[in-house]
């Protein structure tokens, strides 16, 4: 079969073939050299027959291409990637030179692109947006806007209603401490004792709390905590970064 490589215009429904990808693609897209605008959602299409009679269309992935230094960060309170369901989950955008006018927007591949007054529960005020009593349709990737259209700093945000891993929002600088825990809401104590992954492999047993002391590159990679009653947390990918990057901690 054929594969086509295509962008979701609108993120939702419809999906245009990009100017240099063809039918016979081989399954292979590359860009050379990547741009701010090419940030988006992307689909490969598979066609077998002739003339094709049968087309698959892949899950769509939001591919984000981001500059050197972001101009806002998006602040995220709880300051965590995973929150709990039937909670209140706080996200603002904060500019270095104060000026306003940016908007708090999600996608996800179940609802699409959304503003946040129109998620459900959820409330604009100025740059801030608050989401009420949230729910597991609440997990997506999450970003500033600019009136202009510029998009920045996008976080992954999952609401799950069982076990979560605490781990932080933006990424780590190397030489920096991480500190990741295992939370579970309905308990006196949320710190659970638990098991730590990385990548899918066990690194660390029966402990509250997994600290690494002096963060290096090699220390990226898709997290999560296991507990044997509780059960297990999605998986958060935790990046490492060379550089000092000007984002704010709460």
């Amino acid at each position: 079969g054929n594969c086509i490589f295509s962008l979701h215009t609108d993120y939702r429904y419809r999906h245009d073939l990009l100017s240099d990808s063809s039918r016979g693609a081989g399954g292979n897209y590359t860009v050379t050299s990547a741009a701010l605008n090419h940030t988006g959602v992307y689909v490969c299409t598979a066609e077998r027959g002739k003339p094709a009679n049968y087309i698959t269309i892949s899950n769509t992935q939001l591919i984000w291409v981001t500059g050197v230094s972001p101009p806002v960060s998006l602040i995220v309170s709880p300051s965590r990637t995973q929150h709990f369901t039937s909670v209140s989950l706080s996200l603002s955008c904060e500019d270095q030179s104060n000026s306003t006018g940016w908007t708090v927007r999600r996608y996800s591949d179940r609802w699409g692109l959304k503003d946040c007054s129109s998620l459900r529960r959820g409330s604009q005020t100025g740059s801030s947006c608050t989401i009420r009593d949230t729910s597991t349709y609440d997990t997506g990737v999450y970003w500033c806007e600019s009136e202009s259209g510029e998009k920045h700093h996008p976080v992954n945000i999952t609401v799950h209603s069982g076990v979560i891993l605490e781990s932080p929002v933006h990424p780590v600088t190397e030489g920096e401490t991480l500190t990741l825990r295992c939370l579970y809401k309905n308990t006196t104590s949320p710190n659970l004792r638990a098991d730590f992954y990385k990548d899918g492999s066990l690194i660390q047993s029966q402990t509250t709390e997994m600290i690494i002391s002096t963060v290096s590159k090699s220390h990226e990679g898709f997290y999560s905590c296991k507990h044997p009653e509780r059960g297990e947390s999605p998986k958060s990918w935790i990046s490492v970064t060379g550089e000092t990057r000007n984002y704010k901690h709460y």
